[in-house]
């Protein structure tokens, strides 16, 4: 049973992996129906690390309150069912090339003939203009061509570009940006009547979230800028290696205060995370370590080596609980370190409700993270797990005037499948 502002919408979700399921699955948290349509086989998601037959736990984690239908999209009779179902839908949302949309027919031209005022949420990798519009494209892919991977310089062992951490920043971006554009463009529907095709992509999103490092401010960065342009031409025209240029020019911090104000420390029996950016909060944790007026709040790089190695020194003489008394007494921004895995059981995790527990249908009990925001007035609330693969299948060809007889014939043919 559904609530939330968006009680009453019904979405039809062709989105695969990350992006998309997210977006997809954080408009069901407000109360969307959202109804899944995935290949035969199941969309990648499930086929990734199975625990047990089209069931995985990435799947499960980015797809809960949804339904699925499994069909093939090839299949003439399956392309005319989802247009009869279009017809019943407020909202769209995909993301793949424009070429494979307009070959399996469901791209915003063929199905608003169906609905004049869909909304067509249209979720591409580089968008769909330009040299780069053809290109499928993965958050690594997007990382590599926004700069985003190189923004802190990060090599691996054999001075090879990689990843700086395990999760997928472009992707997960552009899945809140699906769900924000969604959510705008039935706000302007129910103003003027319209509807519209929205667009976003991984790369905009990647470069969103880079923000001063992509923007260009002449009257502050244009020496800066020009010198590491130049620097990167010489390199290139010379044959220096890749890494050899990103170890000479390792990309700094963009955030000031580095030093001592805004990094991870060890302590006695663990590690903890400071995080000063403003002078005030730099004040306190001055107060905070006995070492008022050495150093200008206003002004980092007044920060010595040698007051981060004694700052260094004195973190590991105290254990993470000692520390964060004194700087909870002192109000300096800080946390233990913490590991993902602690977390469900934490107590400020607990008394926030930022954990739900759910049953999945076919794999049992299960915790995840609840929505990401709460509303006094209109409660978003999890519709329920993941479904299994083509759950709904049949339910939704009954619905849309298929006889069961037709139904059969289609799971015969192998152009549905029906779920347990």
């Amino acid at each position: 049973m559904s609530s939330g502002p968006l009680d009453g919408i019904r979405i039809l979700d062709f989105t695969q992996i990350i992006a998309g399921p997210l977006g997809c699955m954080l408009l069901s948290d407000l109360g969307a129906e959202v109804i899944k349509v995935e290949p035969l086989e199941g969309e990648p998601w499930r086929l990734t690390s199975q625990f047990m037959p089209n069931e995985s736990k990435a799947y499960q984690s980015l797809n809960r309150g949804k339904q699925s239908i499994a069909m093939d999209l090839t299949n003439p009779t399956c392309q005319e069912a989802i247009h009869r179902l279009v017809r019943t839908c407020d909202v769209v949302v995909i993301n793949a090339r424009p070429d494979v949309a307009e070959r399996l027919r469901i791209d915003y031209e063929s199905l608003r003939q169906e609905r004049p005022d869909l909304i067509y949420m249209d979720s591409t990798a580089f968008g769909r203009e330009g040299p780069w519009a053809h290109r499928p494209g993965y958050d690594i892919v997007a990382q590599a061509a926004s700069g985003l991977l190189m923004v802190r310089g990060h090599l691996d062992e054999r001075g090879y570009p990689a990843l700086s951490g395990p999760t997928a920043p472009a992707d997960f971006t552009t899945g809140y940006a699906i769900a924000w554009g969604v959510c705008a463009a039935l706000f302007h529907r129910q103003r003027t009547g319209r509807g519209q095709m929205v667009e976003t992509s991984l790369l905009i999103n990647a470069l969103t979230i880079q923000t001063g490092s992509f923007m260009s401010l002449p009257v502050v960065d244009a020496d800066r800028r020009e010198s590491f342009l130049s620097d990167l031409r010489e390199s290139r025209a010379a044959g220096e290696p890749f890494d050899q240029f990103v170890r000479r020019r390792r990309v700094r911090e963009t955030v000031a205060g580095g030093g001592i104000y805004y990094r991870g420390y060890l302590t006695r029996d663990g590690a903890l995370a400071v995080g000063c950016l403003s002078p005030s909060t730099r004040e306190k944790m001055n107060h905070a370590l006995g070492i008022d007026g050495e150093t200008d709040t206003r002004n980092t790089r007044s920060v010595t080596a040698d007051l981060i190695t004694r700052v260094e020194t004195m973190m590991t003489e105290k254990t993470t609980d000692e520390w964060m008394e004194i700087f909870d007494r002192n109000g300096v921004p800080a946390s233990p370190v913490w590991f993902v895995e602690e977390l469900q059981d934490n107590p400020q995790v607990i008394a926030n409700d930022y954990v739900v527990e759910l049953e999945h249908d076919l794999t049992g009990p299960q915790k995840m993270s609840a929505s990401p925001f709460k509303m006094s007035d209109s409660p978003p609330m999890v519709q329920g797990a993941a479904p299994p693969l083509g759950r709904d299948t049949g339910k939704w060809l009954l619905d849309l005037g298929y006889s069961a007889d037709e139904v059969e014939a289609l799971a015969t043919a192998g152009a549905i499948r029906l779920g347990p």
